[in-house]
């Protein structure tokens, strides 16, 4: 076996069984009777569990982030200096995602691994993520903040954290989304049709009114 099948075997049979069992659940030996290889050659390959993951992330992230960079390159080119619309941004974040070069159900695979991500521990994944990527995400941030001046940074942040909430859930979930909107409502769906209609969803988030002020406890009204 050629070794770049053999890395490529590894990886696509860890990003299925992370994104079906959780990372800390699937063990390597798991992985390497799933991908017909022994221990060694994930060691030799990979080095540890950790490594693996973060490769695992690597096959998508390393091309969406130069997708990005360029398409924010094209937005900033385009409007010379002035503000960038907050629909445009999205817009080509979604767009960025979309075009990343993936298998067969991918994108509903690394929707999943994004969540778990974040829903489980694994601090060494976020700090890789944020060392390896995080420039294009600080820029995008950045521009985000001049479309939405109005918004305090703390609401900000919750509201784009909020914003991937919805489109990861919707996202690694489309399998079920498809198959309840072909029978109760007779409507075939594809991925981008799901990003038309999630786009006003975002953008109406994004530019809600403030909520309103907590209310001060009652011992501190008493006083």
């Amino acid at each position: 076996m050629a070794q770049n099948d053999t890395v490529t075997r590894i990886l696509d049979t860890a990003e299925v069984l992370f994104a079906e069992r959780g990372f800390a659940e699937t063990s390597l030996r798991t992985i390497t009777s799933k991908a017909k290889v022994n221990l060694a050659a994930v060691n030799y390959h990979f080095g540890s569990k950790k490594s693996l993951i973060q490769s695992v992330f690597a096959r998508y992230l390393d091309p969406f982030t130069e997708r990005f960079h360029g398409a924010l390159d094209e937005l900033e080119a385009r409007y010379a200096g002035k503000t960038i619309p907050l629909e445009e941004l999205l817009e080509t974040m979604a767009r960025c995602v979309l075009e990343v070069p993936a298998e067969r159900n991918s994108l509903k695979v690394f929707m999943r691994l994004l969540g778990l991500a974040y829903s489980q521990a694994q601090g060494h994944l976020r700090r890789y993520i944020q060392e390896e990527y995080g420039g294009v995400f600080t820029r995008f941030t950045a521009l985000i903040r001049q479309a939405t001046p109005e918004l305090p940074d703390a609401e900000r942040f919750w509201r784009l954290h909020f914003m991937l909430g919805t489109v990861i859930f919707t996202l690694s979930g489309l399998d079920a989304l498809r198959d309840i909107a072909e029978k109760d409502y007779d409507e075939h769906v594809t991925v981008r049709d799901l990003v038309r209609r999630l786009r006003p969803v975002v953008v109406a988030a994004m530019q809600a009114p403030l909520p309103a002020p907590a209310p001060a406890p009652a011992d501190a009204q008493e006083a």
